[in-house]
């Protein structure tokens, strides 16, 4: 009985602040093409092993792709949930000597799974600050994980084929969304609250905005990731303060 006192006032803190939980969202603006393409030889001379023909990444749309570069997500005083990613519905692949998906986001706590799906050894290592680490050579069907307990960004390659490249984007909760091929994002169900904005775009580096979120408007906050300065120095001097959707 107790147990329960004490349970039921936390319980209607929390669905008191859900109940006025908004949604942030906005537009992604790019107008150029900023990844530089990738030339890499058909037949890797660190090659081991059975021969694997180099997989490509496909491009259609070259804005569009610029996009999907684009994580956007929360930093500040951000309730914690404990909803960390599950390891098995994170995975990186080894697939046609390369990473399959090149790109994803899980929320600080999660564990990722990196299996090999190559006739060939791959051997998967990080030393980014956020976090460090050598999955050593390991074959077809093998997979290792990697735990990650901190917001940052992870670049992550193979000691075997220098073509390869990944990210992780750790991020310090679960609000963070990425844009679909319009551009548009949707960050759900976030409390009230003063909160900085960040749109990381592989390439292009960070840009931040302060952001307001009120009880009873969704806020919505548009990037512009420009191609003509330098992004890193430009996003240095960005700090806009944001008013709920609707206010203006």
């Amino acid at each position: 009985m107790r147990l329960r006192s004490m349970l039921v006032p936390g319980l209607l803190a929390a669905a008191a602040v859900g109940a006025f939980a908004q949604d942030i969202t906005g537009t992604i603006l790019i107008k150029k093409k900023l990844t530089r393409p990738s030339v890499t030889p058909s037949v890797s001379v660190y090659q081991r092993g059975a021969s694997v023909k180099l997989g490509r990444q496909a491009q259609d749309d070259p804005i569009a792709y610029e996009e999907s570069r684009v994580v956007v997500y929360l930093e500040g005083n951000l309730p914690q949930d404990g909803s960390a990613g599950s390891a098995s519905a994170t995975l990186v692949q080894q697939v046609d000597r390369r990473f399959s998906p090149d790109l994803v986001v899980v929320q600080a706590g999660s564990t990722v799974s990196f299996p090999n799906m190559d006739p060939i050894f791959h051997n998967i290592y990080s030393l980014s600050k956020a976090k460090t680490f050598d999955l050593g050579s390991y074959d077809k069907g093998e997979t290792r994980k990697v735990f990650f307990p901190k917001a940052g960004i992870v670049d992550v390659y193979c000691h075997l084929h220098p073509n390869m490249a990944a990210t992780v984007v750790v991020t310090p909760s679960r609000y963070f969304a990425k844009p679909d091929r319009s551009g548009e994002y949707k960050i759900e169900n976030v409390p009230p609250g003063t909160y900085t904005l960040v749109a990381w775009h592989k390439t292009a580096g960070f840009f931040r905005k302060a952001i307001v979120v009120s009880a009873d408007k969704n806020t919505s906050a548009d990037f512009f990731i420009p191609v003509d300065v330098e992004p890193r120095q430009d996003a240095q001097k960005e700090l806009n303060t944001l008013t709920p959707a609707g206010s203006r």
